[in-house]
């Protein structure tokens, strides 16, 4: 046997530095990829979750009760809401307001200043291609909120 073909032993203690090198660099890993998720989406929809939960049925009958319809599309860089009541004509109401932003990101919202077609609600907003969420908040003419988080996902230009 030559002089340069000979390797030291495979001892057990080289082994053992190998298996705890590998789990370190997994556990580095996971741990830089959990500080980058929780750093950009902490999970969070409201600033008082617990208050929130309190009132949260009551409200949620009362949206119920209205049996409003809603959906949201982008055509020809306009964000366009069709909010239907249940006899299928269109919701009129002067309190509403659309917010649009990003499912992981509050930075991208922006609040958008709507009106009314007869028909729908129509926002200009130039907005790029992707995942989106549009926040709508109305109230009915008897007071009652309604409150619903559509999503929109605009496809890229060919």
């Amino acid at each position: 046997m030559s002089k340069a073909s000979k390797r030291p032993p495979l001892t057990g203690r080289k082994v053992t530095l190998m298996f705890i090198g590998a789990f370190a660099m997994i556990i580095s890993a996971n741990l830089a990829l959990v500080y980058a998720a929780i750093g950009s989406f902490p999970g969070l929809e409201t600033r008082a979750p617990y208050q929130e939960s309190l009132s949260f049925e009551t409200r949620r009958i009362a949206q119920e009760k209205l049996n409003w319809s809603s959906s949201v599309s982008y055509k020809n860089s306009q964000v366009i809401l069709d909010l239907r009541e249940a006899d299928g004509g269109p919701v009129v109401t002067p309190n509403i307001a659309l917010t649009v932003g990003s499912a992981t990101s509050a930075k991208y919202d922006q609040e958008l200043s709507i009106h009314f077609n007869g028909h729908y609600y129509i926002a200009d907003v130039d907005m790029p291609a992707g995942n989106w969420q549009v926040k709508v908040k109305a109230k009915a003419l008897d007071g009652t909120d309604f409150s619903r988080t559509l999503s929109l996902y605009i496809r890229p230009a060919p």
